[in-house]
């Protein structure tokens, strides 16, 4: 198989990358890449989709890993791997053993181990720049999943209809299941035996990276995880302040410890980014050093910052990313910079994932879910058309179409996008530019 035809191959069947920014799967598979790697950390607190997938399905991953490096004439593959996970080790030494074009490194799994930038340094030690990609440098990182779904496309011609999603926290049976895309959240949290606290607030994702939804939200081909806690807790809260009251807490405040740059995984390896001069001269509105401003574009918003290192408990990220996306928004480009030396104490400075767990005060949700084998059924689903970064796509489909699970209901004609398909089988009640809706033809959920 060639380049051209494995990109179109996961094009057609709507595969994207379900880590960082969701770009489709096609448009990293670029002939110049050198070395990729797999990145079967756990990314989150609470949150081992990937490393559970691997687990259940090593076989099928390194078949799909090692064929995608070799159709790519990639002179490394590197599959890496968090040392603590020890049963995960085995399984994926053992079945590498057939695969000897793949090299195993273990690595501590520190947060942000999603951070591929991060993650491309401890694996070959190469610093990608302020102004770089790891593409840039001929590498290229997956996820699990997106390896998995790979191997689905490739392989077994199958579309991505399901999403693998942990469902954890307030919750009667936490889980790790296969959902058909754009079902809701109330749904997902249903099977899992429904809320155990009055109020409760969904996070869509991880306590970091993820957002406050609500019951009504949807299930794309990017939510790792669904996670229920009280309204109170202090993960929520911190979700919901609002960044005109977090400047002026910061101006009151902020006593420039720089826990928050010290502690800076981007930092920590050369980027210009420093939070608590960012804190300083947003708080103080002195715009004398405008590097400080311009410098908010390298900011990776992993939100260790604020989640874990500030000890007045103020949001730099959220600030930052305000203040980024407002300098976007004014078409202003990421300044040029140097990277600086990598930071001499970076090993002494990372911060591991059960410490992460218990500052954020998740500690009594970590556990080891289920993992159910199988999809949940559902009866209704709402499938929102742009679930990555990339071209949009453009409806196939009209209202009271009867469609199969797998059909396509919206095409991209460009490189950069993928066709998104139906999850279920049934008619379509509703489509517009943003999402389609679909519903069975009279089916019961499985929860019910």
């Amino acid at each position: 198989m060639e380049g051209k035809e494995l990109r179109s191959i996961l094009q057609n069947n709507g595969v994207i990358c379900t880590g960082g920014i969701n770009l489709p799967m096609s448009t990293k598979l670029d002939n110049q890449i050198q070395t990729i790697i797999l990145n079967c950390a756990q990314y989150e607190p609470l949150v081992k989709v990937q490393t559970q997938l691997l687990a259940v399905h090593a076989q099928e991953v390194l078949r799909t890993f090692s064929f995608i490096g070799n159709v790519l004439k990639a002179e490394e593959m590197i599959v890496a791997v968090t040392e603590t996970e020890k049963e995960t080790v085995e399984i994926v030494e053992t079945i590498a053993l057939d695969y000897p074009n793949l090299t195993i490194k273990l690595f501590d799994g520190c947060y942000p181990a999603g951070d591929e930038v991060v993650l491309a340094y401890e694996m070959t030690g190469q610093v990608v720049g302020p102004n770089e990609t790891v593409a840039d440098l001929g590498i290229a990182v997956f996820n699990v999943e997106t390896i998995y779904n790979a191997y689905q496309a490739i392989f077994l011609q199958k579309p991505v209809l399901e999403k693998i999603v942990s469902i954890h926290g307030e919750v009667r049976h936490p889980m790790t299941i296969k959902v058909p895309v754009g079902t809701q959240v109330e749904d997902v949290v249903k099977y899992a035996g429904g809320a155990t606290c009055e109020n409760p607030a969904y996070i869509i994702g991880g306590p970091m990276w993820g957002n406050i939804g609500n019951r009504f939200s949807t299930i794309t081909k990017s939510t790792d995880a669904v996670l229920v806690l009280p309204e109170e807790h202090c993960v929520v809260q911190k979700k919901k302040t609002k960044t005109s009251n977090e400047l002026k807490r910061a101006a009151a405040s902020c006593c420039q410890c720089m826990r928050c740059t010290d502690l800076c995984p981007r930092n920590l390896l050369g980027h210009p980014i420093e939070p608590h001069a960012f804190i300083r001269a947003a708080s103080y509105k002195d715009f004398h050093n405008t590097d400080i401003f311009l410098n908010t574009m390298f900011c990776s918003t992993c939100g260790l910052c604020e989640m874990y290192s500030c000890i007045q408990d103020l949001s730099p990220r959220r600030l930052i990313a305000e203040y980024k996306a407002g300098l976007k928004a004014s078409g202003i480009e990421k300044p040029k910079a140097e990277n600086k030396e990598i930071d001499e104490d970076r090993k002494y400075r990372k911060i591991s994932m059960e410490r992460l767990t218990t500052r954020l005060g998740l500690s009594k949700y970590d556990f080891d879910e289920e993992m159910v084998q199988g999809a949940i059924r559902s009866t209704r689903v709402k499938i929102k058309l742009q679930q990555h970064v990339g071209s949009t796509t453009h409806v196939v489909v009209k209202n009271k179409d009867i469609v199969n699970a797998g059909q396509v209901i919206a095409k991209s004609a460009e490189a950069t996008g993928t066709h998104v398909h139906a999850s279920i089988c049934g008619v379509v009640c509703e489509t517009n530019e943003k999402f389609i809706i679909i519903e069975t033809l009279g089916g019961r959920a499985e929860y019910e």
